[in-house]
């Protein structure tokens, strides 16, 4: 959640910290700062409470000089986001500065401890108790030593960076559960939290795994165990290009992330459909085909807009597969004692990889003795490294907290999947085969043809923007789209919306419908078409104000509602992959009318590292 940048080198380190940060400030934040080691052995900090633009302004007219120095954008766990408790944070004599990511849980029997031996704290987080902790170690040994063996002193799931002015051409990191990066260069190094603050320095990097600590120099990287072994971690080419994570004229990512999905989803058919054939491959699967073949029942696991693909992915299993599926949201999972067995296959979804409820869910099925498969989008994340085999969505960076193009990306590495499973299980013949893939194969086409009336869609959504609640409905697999849409619309508009199966309307949600909400009905045209025209009806007559997403040329919905939003025809299957678009422009166009910052939603951070 919080974005931790670091710099060794011969550079002025402060003008690198802040392009690192600017790159991270799509994972949400509330507070911001850098510290940096000056030539004559002091450090300089500089930190405030709000937006990194504002720590830009006030850096641009006095400089922190140095070429050693850190960097961190921060979300309030412990402590309210205020100047105190914001990063970096220093040990009591100034020759120590940390910053950290994650949640440290035994910090309160730490720092009674710590102050009844003299130290001072002078922040409410639990971050300060590290640098404290290190500084009492640090006096009679190197500071990667004090930090290995402050480390063994705490609990909880962390990542940090770590300086001092005793030793100038020195960085430290270690990695505890929380991502952290090291990047590569020629005569200087770097950290980061994430692999897009990297992207404009470094092209090649290493993944620090857990109970990882890196020490860094302008030359050289060393990577050691918590026991003080040395480890090899070898170095990984990055692929994205750091045009992906621009804006490239757009006015927010979001919006360019919306437009990107034809173009994401082509790139993933056509890396994962042989040329010339309808066979699906998956060269990172790593998981045995024989193996797949005796899977008899499917577990997904997922938080958030994850969780949504993870429900339309059991309609899809489901569908070509015949193997049943449940889906649970992985902060629920471990909690449930969960019936997992030998023949039960773990689908994990996570944008990330980092999620920190489904690596716990993953970590509680493994236990129990299910495979696990990852559908991640980002290379050597913890969520990967824990699977048994990954298929990466390759959606490339997505900047915008509200997922766009890596939700209808985990979609389709869903239907891609389950034709590969169906055909180990023989239950895909293969002229249906062919139909499908060809459908498949069809869908980014239909999604361009949608983005061509996104004026259309922008004109019904400020039309609607006044309203103080939204009623999202669907049926069969767009009951997931229902609750996708009612998401995205909480998500960057701060406008109360709830999803729901069309079906359950009459069992509750019937009495709020008035001329004061919006109702938004996903009716394409399927074999629960006149069953949503029903629920259409029933809106009508309570006046309720109707928002239609219906196929094209579909007449009988123009005559209950002028506001109609047409998609191309599809089968229905397919459908959710089409009907994703509009409702993501709908809550774009209305959060942009209201005045809402849509890139970096208020309490809203991209990778949710801490449960």
């Amino acid at each position: 959640m919080c974005g931790i940048v670091g710099y060794v080198g011969d550079k002025q380190a402060q003008p690198l910290l802040l392009a690192g940060l600017r790159r991270l400030e799509y994972r949400g934040y509330d507070s911001c700062g850098i510290a940096v080691a000056r030539p004559d052995g002091s450090l300089s900090v500089k930190k405030l409470p709000g937006k990194i633009k504002s720590l830009f302004h006030i850096l641009e007219k006095k400089p922190l000089n140095g070429s050693l120095g850190v960097g961190h954008c921060r979300w309030a766990t412990h402590g309210e986001p205020n100047l105190v408790n914001a990063h970096p944070h220093c040990d009591c004599a100034n020759t120590l500065t940390l910053v950290h990511n994650g949640i440290i849980e035994n910090y309160s029997q730490l720092k009674n401890g710590l102050i009844k031996k003299g130290h001072v704290f002078k922040s409410q987080t639990d971050t300060e108790v590290i640098v404290h902790l290190i500084e009492d170690l640090y006096r009679t040994m190197p500071l990667e030593e004090a930090v290995r063996r402050a480390l063994g002193k705490l609990l909880g799931s962390f990542a940090i960076g770590v300086i001092s002015s005793k030793e100038p051409g020195k960085l430290i990191a270690a990695r505890m559960g929380s991502p952290l990066v090291v990047g590569l260069g020629e005569g200087e190094n770097f950290l980061a939290s994430d692999v897009s603050a990297l992207l404009d320095f470094a092209k090649e990097v290493i993944y620090l795994q857990d109970a990882d600590i890196a020490v860094l120099t302008k030359d050289t990287v060393n990577v050691f165990t918590l026991s003080g072994a040395r480890a090899r971690r070898t170095p990984a080419r990055v692929t994205w290009d750091v045009s992906q994570a621009q804006k490239q004229g757009w006015p927010h990512f979001m919006l360019k992330e919306i437009n990107e999905q034809p173009q994401v989803l082509a790139g993933i058919l056509k890396q994962r459909i042989k040329a010339g054939t309808d066979t699906v491959h998956f060269q990172e699967l790593k998981i045995p085909r024989s193996q797949l073949a005796g899977v008899r029942n499917i577990i997904v696991i997922a938080c958030g807009t994850a969780y949504h693909a993870g429900l339309c992915g059991k309609y899809i299993l489901e569908e070509f597969c015949r193997i049943p599926v449940s889906v649970d949201l992985a902060s629920e999972f471990r909690y449930r004692n969960p019936l997992v067995g030998r023949d039960t296959l773990v689908i994990a979804v996570s944008q990330s990889g980092e999620t920190a409820d489904t690596i716990a869910a993953v970590r509680e099925a493994k236990r129990k003795g299910a495979s696990v498969l990852a559908i991640c989008n980002v290379l050597g994340s913890s969520l990967v490294r824990e699977s048994n085999g990954v298929i990466y969505t390759h959606a490339g960076p997505e900047i915008g907290v509200a997922s766009t193009k890596a939700y209808t990306a985990q979609l389709a590495i869903f239907y891609l999947f389950a034709i590969h499973l169906a055909q180990l299980h023989k239950r895909i013949q293969a002229g249906r085969l062919g139909n499908l893939v060809g459908l498949l194969r069809n869908c980014p086409r239909l999604q361009e043809r949608v983005l061509k009336h996104q004026n259309t869609i922008r004109k019904i959504a400020r039309a609607h923007s006044h309203f103080g609640s939204f009623l999202f409905l669907g049926r069969h697999i767009n009951y997931p789209s229902a609750l996708e849409g009612a998401l995205k619309l909480k998500e960057i508009s701060y406008i109360p919306a709830e999803g729901y199966a069309a079906g359950e309307m009459k069992h509750g949600p019937i009495a709020l419908i008035d001329e004061y909400r919006a109702v938004v009905c996903i009716a394409p045209r399927s074999l629960r078409y006149e069953k949503m025209i029903s629920n259409i009806q029933e809106i009508r007559s309570r006046h309720g104000k109707i928002i239609g997403i219906a196929t094209d040329r579909d007449e009988k919905l123009s005559t209950l509602t002028e506001e109609v939003i047409y998609i191309p025809k599809t089968e229905e299957i397919f459908s959710p992959l089409i009907v994703a678009l509009p409702l993501q422009l709908l809550a774009y166009h209305i959060a942009v009318k209201r005045g809402c910052d849509v890139d970096q939603p208020r309490n809203l951070a991209k990778s949710v590292t801490v449960e």
